[in-house]
């Protein structure tokens, strides 16, 4: 069995009718009038929690790019309004990956942020050039390990891509020079709106322990080859 479902394509539009349980369309949007519809989406409770997480990350690295902000205020700003984003995700995916089978997922993602959040302050507080000067690349490697992490649970090659997207994006840092902010958060709020205004592929999850187990058997068989 392959790890990925290889039947539906990584990313693709939602259908009106999307399988998902009742409590999970939180929001249906529908502009238009009898069967001409202009616009037509379904946001479920993690749909918004990307949107929610993007609307966050514009300030925080829009702020730093455009305004000469003191970093100590910048810091106490940001982290304030990253918790309560944290505490708003988990409110909003809590139960998602219950149904899902991947609740480590969502602890994953919290301590990848505390971190983020601890080492910037500490190291704005404490004056850490070395922190200081890398602050993309920090928060593009965490956000790429926490998709990377995500992908691997839900055998979704939409969110390894995602985090491949953040990884490569490290490396362009060095050319955009003095607008690295504005690019990192271009970035990072790009991957998030293309997850919430499209469906991702995810293999169901009574089907990912049997795939896991089928390439885990390949593995040994080449390994015993070899």
């Amino acid at each position: 069995m392959s790890f990925f479902d290889n039947s539906v394509p990584p990313l693709c539009c939602k259908p009106t009718n999307l399988d998902i349980s009742p409590q999970q369309k939180v929001l249906y949007l529908s502009w238009g009038r009898g069967k001409h519809r202009f616009y037509l989406r379904i946001y479920t409770r993690v749909d918004l929690a990307c949107l929610l997480w993007a609307l966050v990350l514009i300030p925080i690295f829009v702020t730093p790019q455009f305004f000469a902000l003191s970093w100590t205020v910048q810091a106490g700003l940001w982290s304030s309004l990253s918790l309560i984003g944290l505490a708003a995700m988990v409110a909003m995916s809590h139960e998602w990956v219950k149904v899902e089978r991947v609740s480590w997922v969502l602890y994953c993602w919290v301590i990848l942020i505390l971190i983020g959040l601890l080492v910037t302050d500490l190291g704005i507080i404490l004056i850490w050039s070395g922190v200081i000067a890398n602050l993309c690349s920090l928060w593009l490697g965490l956000s790429a390990l926490g998709y990377w992490c995500t992908g691997l649970a839900l055998h979704s090659r939409a969110i390894i891509a995602a985090g491949f997207f953040q990884l490569l994006s490290i490396g362009v840092l060095p050319y955009v020079r003095s607008w690295q902010f504005l690019f990192t958060g271009s970035v990072m709020v790009l991957a998030l709106i293309l997850l919430a205004e499209f469906r991702w592929d995810i293999l169901p999850s009574q089907l990912r322990n049997k795939a896991s187990n089928s390439s885990y058997s390949q593995l040994q068989i080449r390994t015993k080859h070899n």
